[in-house]
């Protein structure tokens, strides 16, 4: 069994009027199956409303099924008395850092969880320190987060996760409220986590440049999986893609176009450098 896992995984969303009559059932999530190994860079893809930050709220037990199971590091989600060692192992970064940084200080909002786990004291320092060397936050440990940028908040909430020492971070769209360089910082962290310091990562993201590097990506769509690959699979893709709502990137997109115009250019490529390469290896006259 991976480290995450769900089978038949279904969750519906109940509306009901004001007297508490149901009105209509939403099926956000719909027979998803995932199984995930220790140490991969996972990509959960979609558009708004595909069910992907539902998918994201169950792989740490926020939620839990209406139907089918979840195991995290083979515990199963819907056990209450589970719960909290669930979220031990699978830690949680959502899309608004300052929803999740609570101290004055930026190595105390970080030493705040390992706290109250009941690490001893000696320990939690230790954790803050590694944590914040790990996403490149050390030098600003006696900062107020409210003096940092965006993307340094959201290094310093993967920290704060980090020091809890998880075996796994889901991470719900969390450069949505970035701009482009806080999502490199950002991106640029978590791929060091995974390779570094080998925490399995699940990326649930709208944009298509952050999952160029991971080992797999799940593609969903009104609640289902529809595409699974590498994102090389994935990124040959690029009608497929278009009918779901979503982008490819930049690169991808202008070598599907030069493509379609006689160019011989092999599928799914992913970045500028691959292009150039490509183009290179063509010669010239090509």
């Amino acid at each position: 069994m991976g480290i995450i896992e769900t089978k038949d995984l279904v969750y519906e969303y109940i509306r009901r009027d004001e007297e508490g009559n149901v009105e209509g059932i939403t099926k956000a999530v719909d027979q998803v199956d995932l199984d995930i190994a220790p140490g991969e860079f996972i990509a959960i893809l979609g558009h708004n409303g595909s069910g992907k930050s539902t998918l994201a709220k169950h792989l740490n037990a926020i939620l839990t099924p209406t139907e089918g199971t979840v195991w995290v590091d083979g515990m199963d989600t819907a056990q209450e008395e589970k719960v909290w060692d669930i979220r031990r192992e699978a830690g949680m970064v959502f899309q608004n850092p300052d929803n999740q940084i609570i101290g004055q200080v930026v190595e105390e909002d970080v030493g705040f969880g390992p706290e109250n786990m009941g690490v001893p004291t000696r320990e939690i320092w230790e954790r803050v320190e590694e944590s914040l060397k790990a996403v490149g936050m050390y030098k600003f440990r006696r900062h107020s987060p409210n003096k940092l940028s965006g993307g340094q908040k959201q290094r310093v909430s993967i920290a704060g996760v980090l020091a809890m020492h998880p075996k796994c971070i889901i991470l719900d769209e969390p450069t949505a409220m970035l701009d482009p360089q806080g999502r490199r910082e950002v991106v640029r962290a978590v791929r060091a986590l995974n390779q570094v310091e080998e925490i399995t990562v699940i990326l649930i993201t709208h944009y298509m440049e952050e999952i160029i590097y991971a080992d797999r990506v799940y593609v969903m769509d009104r609640g289902k999986v529809a595409m699974e690959g590498t994102p090389r699979e994935i990124f040959s893709q690029v009608e497929a893609l278009k009918e779901l709502r979503l982008d490819v990137p930049q690169a991808t997109l202008l070598s599907y176009e030069l493509q379609k115009r006689g160019v011989r250019l092999p599928d799914g490529i992913l970045t500028k450098e691959e292009l150039a390469d490509a183009l290179v290896a063509l010669g010239p006259g090509s």
